[in-house]
């Protein structure tokens, strides 16, 4: 009977799943977490270059549609505004990467702050909890930004000046004549009816195309100028990108 209750126990010692082992050591813990920095910094880079793709792209777009619109009088102005809903889309993408990318570049800044800085310049007052943030990240990762705070940032960085340009080409635009399409009367734009004509959009008046133009454009500022408080260090940095 004890024959068969040792075999018993062999039997499932082996079958049962061995865990890896733990860091005892000083020196085992600092290669680990070594080793766990690269891991994230590299996972913080990856999606930093995919959000440089996406403004890449949208810059790239903005300069295609400028030129297309501005260097001939033939073409039209609503390039221009679907150059506007196209960098929207843009922006909507990069908001999502930069959200991901955020969780990573948390972390990685944790660790540089509280670990890294803790070794060059010792400080009395570091919390000594600093990588329960951490743990609880890795334990149960979870998004740090709402969608529409990463567009507002992404927004303020990068994107209000692509805006920005857009607008003032529309604007020059419908108010040119020598912009307009040829066989157009070249009168100066001397009167807000020549340029609510201009800014007609198909079987769409021009008051309604710039009363959305001026609705849109409001809530971009808004986005760009309205700012929250932080609150904390872990979820959003110091160093903002």
């Amino acid at each position: 009977m004890a024959t068969e209750l040792t075999t018993s126990h062999l039997l499932d010692s082996a079958t049962a799943p061995k865990r890896p082992p733990l860091p005892t050591t000083t020196g085992e813990i600092t290669n680990t977490l070594n080793h766990y920095y690269r891991g994230e910094l590299a996972r913080m880079t990856s999606w930093r270059d995919r959000i440089d793709r996406t403004s890449n792209w949208a810059i790239t777009v903005v300069a295609a549609l400028l030129s297309v619109s501005l260097s001939t009088p033939t073409s039209h102005h609503g390039v221009l505004l679907f150059g506007m809903l196209l960098i929207t889309l843009l922006l909507m993408i990069e908001a999502r990467r930069y959200r991901f990318f955020d969780v990573y570049r948390a972390r990685v800044r944790q660790m540089e702050r509280s670990y890294f800085a803790q070794i060059l310049m010792p400080e009395a007052e570091l919390n000594p909890d600093w990588a329960l943030s951490i743990a609880k990240s890795l334990r149960a990762p979870r998004l740090l930004l709402g969608y529409f705070e990463a567009m507002q940032r992404r927004l303020r960085r990068n994107y209000c000046w692509m805006y920005a340009i857009l607008l003032m080409a529309w604007i020059l635009k419908i108010s040119t004549p020598k912009l307009q399409a040829e066989g157009a009367p070249q009168e100066l734009a001397h009167s807000w009816s020549y340029i609510v004509d201009n800014a007609a959009l198909g079987p769409i008046p021009g008051w309604p195309v710039i009363t959305t133009v001026v609705v849109f454009y409001a809530l971009i500022l808004y986005g760009t100028l309205r700012r929250k408080l932080d609150d904390g260090d872990f979820p959003h940095g110091e160093a903002h990108v």
